[in-house]
């Protein structure tokens, strides 16, 4: 007995019992990690499908609110055709990280009511009609005095000032009223 080392066999006997207990257990731990992997992931793609919704519920609602306050400004400045409108201007206007809407021109960033008041400005053909009446009504023109310069057709032409225009307006009258009259 004495080649016999008694403490190395307890030491050799405990770590193979030890060893064979973590053999038997590690199973189910593993298997226990594996499904709490799996329930963690499984959280973590509904957070991110949760956040993802949120933040397209956020920028619909901006979108919106956007649309709104543009399509606001057009009834207030008069146009008629509002919709028609709010297509031709809704991708210039943005919101600014203060919040506020602008216009992204070539002079830089524009306020939202100056941009869509010379919007209007620039095209009339939104507001409601500055003539009543359509096919059928007649014309209650006045022939301008006798004894006025008349105009000839190779005076027209683009970008003539509003007062030449306005003569030659009433020269027409003039001429369709002697017609309309037999002179």
């Amino acid at each position: 007995m004495e080649g016999i080392d008694v403490q190395a066999i307890v030491r050799q006997a405990i770590e193979e019992f030890a060893t064979n207990e973590q053999s038997k257990t590690e199973p189910a731990y593993k298997a226990e990690l594996q499904e709490e992997r799996k329930r963690r992931e499984q959280l973590e793609r509904r957070l991110n499908e949760l956040v993802a919704e949120n933040k397209r519920s956020r920028q619909m609602a901006a979108e919106a609110e956007r649309s709104s306050a543009v399509r606001a400004e057009l009834q207030r400045l008069g146009v008629v055709k509002i919709d028609l409108a709010f297509k031709a201007v809704q991708d210039g206007i943005v919101r600014t990280e203060d919040g506020r809407l602008v216009a992204r021109t070539d002079a830089g960033e524009t306020p939202l009511k100056e941009y869509l008041a010379a919007f209007v400005n620039e095209n009339p053909e939104f507001l409601p009609a500055r003539i009543a009446g359509g096919t059928g009504m007649t014309a209650t023109f006045k022939a301008p005095p006798a004894g006025r310069e008349t105009v000839s057709i190779e005076q027209i032409r683009p970008g003539m000032s509003a007062e030449q225009m306005q003569r030659v307006r009433e020269e027409i009258v003039r001429v369709a009223s002697q017609t309309l009259r037999g002179l």
